[in-house]
């Protein structure tokens, strides 16, 4: 399942750099278009991509947190978790031991 997700992740990630590729495109036909200066395109494109860089933050941010609600609806434990009841299980066989002495 977390493949699927991770994988799910990734597509995302590259469908925003094609993005980004495409926005540079649009720049640069906007400049040709609309006689843009050479740093009015680069203003503009800096923009496009801190835009991008924030959606691509929030897009993890969302994918994380569905992880995690998918993970505890079907029961998915945590490694904190994991590691708590590996250690209540270590006591308890300590605690078994010293019973049947």
């Amino acid at each position: 399942m977390l493949e699927i997700v991770e994988k799910t992740l990734l597509t995302g990630i590259g469908a925003m750099a094609l993005t980004q590729k495409k926005g540079e495109e649009l720049i640069e036909d906007l400049k040709k278009r609309m006689n843009l200066t050479e740093d009015e395109g680069k203003n503009l494109l800096e923009k496009l991509r801190e835009a991008a860089k924030e959606n691509q933050k929030k897009l993890e941010t969302m994918a994380h947190d569905e992880v995690v609600k998918a993970c505890e609806r079907i029961g998915v434990v945590t490694a904190e978790e994991f590691k708590k009841l590996q250690h209540k299980v270590e006591r308890l066989e300590k605690q078994l031991k010293t019973a049947e002495k």
